[in-house]
């Protein structure tokens, strides 16, 4: 009986080993195919569009987009609307989360008017009055402040906070600190998961930006580096330099095709969360828990 149970126990592992491993093939397979086109010649592209494997391996792409200002440029704009944004974003998630902690007037009424903004939204339209009204169109600005605390995160690391011990707290106050002294020096280091969380969480929603620097953002300098990949992968717009000049050249043969110049930059600018994450995997892996366990 034992062993039947231990046999019937074993396949069911296998079929759930296996199972999860074709899941992940077929989540991990763009990928692969995306870094195999990036590195395909143009005359091996020529012959078919689906490869596994090169023959030739060559970087003519990834030397093309390097040499391209456009590019270059757009990646510096998105690195310094992300790493702006993200610490804008942090601090003013976590002063706030921390005030309504504190027991002060009106903590009810703001925890309310969060929780309001986080059911209704204003919508478009009025949001781009507000920031056209406040001459922040076509200023890196318009992508940070209108969504400088996100009201899910600023929930959460309020309970987050909550959950530290009142006894550290009281214990500082005894010996004379402030707030800010407390906040500063007691409940920021305590808090490593959960800014590094959210702190992931705001970034990758800065790195991805799109549709706010499309809306806000007249002048094409400023774009970030979604709104290039944009026009490179899915438009092809003509009147992008990038993809014209690098159509042009693939009729002439000395250069790849605009699509595969389309996958390296994809690679490329996929590369600095990749590089980022693994330094904040430690303190995610413990954030990702916020919230759902107390006491």
């Amino acid at each position: 009986m034992y062993n039947q149970k231990s046999m019937s126990g074993r396949v069911a592992d296998i079929l759930i080993i296996a199972g999860l491993s074709l899941l992940a093939i077929l989540m991990l397979f763009p990928f692969y195919y995306i870094f195999v086109i990036s590195f395909t010649s143009y005359q091996e592209y020529a012959v078919s569009e689906l490869i596994l494997w090169p023959e030739r391996w060559v970087t003519d792409a990834y030397d093309y987009i390097l040499k391209s200002h456009e590019f270059i440029r757009s990646i510096g704009v998105s690195v310094y609307v992300t790493v702006l944004g993200s610490l804008v974003n942090l601090i003013l998630t976590a002063t706030m989360a921390y005030a309504i902690t504190r027991n002060i007037w009106g903590e009810k009424v703001y925890l309310f008017l969060v929780l309001f903004t986080f059911i209704f939204n204003a919508g478009m339209i009025p949001t781009y009055l507000m920031v056209q009204a406040t001459s922040l169109i076509n200023s890196y600005w318009a992508l940070i402040i209108p969504g400088a605390i996100n009201s899910f995160n600023l929930i959460v690391m309020r309970q987050f906070f909550l959950s530290i011990p009142n006894e550290l707290n009281e214990s500082a106050l005894i010996d004379g600190a402030n707030d800010i002294q407390i906040f500063t020096k007691i409940v920021i280091p305590l808090s490593k998961p959960a800014f590094a969380t959210f702190g992931l969480f705001y970034a990758v929603a800065h790195w991805n930006t799109y549709f706010t620097a499309i809306l806000y953002l007249n002048d094409p300098a400023k774009w970030t580096i979604q709104v290039i990949l944009r026009q490179i992968v899915v438009l092809n717009d003509p009147t992008n330099s990038l993809a014209s000049a690098a159509r042009d050249a693939a009729k002439s043969g000395f250069l790849p095709p605009a699509e595969t110049i389309g996958m390296a930059a994809i690679l490329l600018a996929t590369l600095p969360i990749l590089i980022v994450y693994p330094f904040l995997q430690k303190h995610f892996a413990k954030g990702v828990m916020l919230g759902s366990v107390k006491g």
